[in-house]
């Protein structure tokens, strides 16, 4: 008898899990309910800024506006129910991160076709965490055995080998990742195996 033992992928392709949808960012104009949705906001030609929240659009006068706050005090605000301040964002510079198709999540290969439009923000691919240069303190999904996705999830660590021997990043919940900051206090993690972890 020789060789080493067979590989039970071999001839398979549907063994890994298909990547996360997209973020799409699309126009707060086109409707819809705000509270606690992801934003980023901006100026066409000019640049982007995310790791926003909303709350729902008010009317001043004949002017449309969606309050705005970074995620961290969004987080910070809805645990420990207390009011903050959160400035007035022009609704037609306010676009909402939606989920887009879920398909290929190829890196582009060239300079060119990582090229976009400065009329809007890009839209943004998941990134494998086994191709990711680095991981801690980014947005993560987690790919669930039954094809589900897990987000509003942050990386703790970088990839390491678990006890178990597999290659895996501890992850903690957007919430816990926060707190972590304002009080001090070590989040709860999770290690998830690098076939299942994706960079939003």
């Amino acid at each position: 008898m020789g060789g080493g033992m067979p590989d039970p992928f071999a001839g398979r392709s549907d063994w890994a899990p298909e990547p996360p949808r997209p973020i799409v960012p699309t126009p707060a104009v086109m409707g819809g309910q705000l509270r606690g949705r992801r934003v980023v906001i901006g100026l066409p030609g000019h640049g982007w800024r995310a790791d926003l929240r909303a709350d729902e659009k008010v009317v001043q006068g004949s002017r449309t506006y969606v309050p705005v706050i970074p995620e961290a005090e969004w987080y910070r605000a809805e645990a420990e129910q207390t009011e903050v301040f959160a400035p007035l964002v022009p609704v037609e510079r306010v676009w909402v991160e939606e989920l887009g198709m879920a398909g290929t999540a190829a890196r582009p290969a060239d300079v060119m076709s990582r090229l976009v439009s400065m009329d809007e923000p890009p839209r943004r691919n998941p990134v494998a965490a086994l191709d990711a240069d680095a991981l801690a303190g980014r947005r993560v999904v987690h790919l669930l055995e039954d094809g589900g996705e897990r987000r509003d999830l942050r990386a703790v660590t970088e990839l390491h080998t678990s006890e178990e021997g597999d290659i895996c990043a501890r992850v903690t919940t957007e919430l816990d990742w926060y707190r972590w900051a304002w009080s001090g206090k070590a989040p709860k993690t999770l290690a998830i195996p690098v076939h299942l972890l994706w960079i939003e």
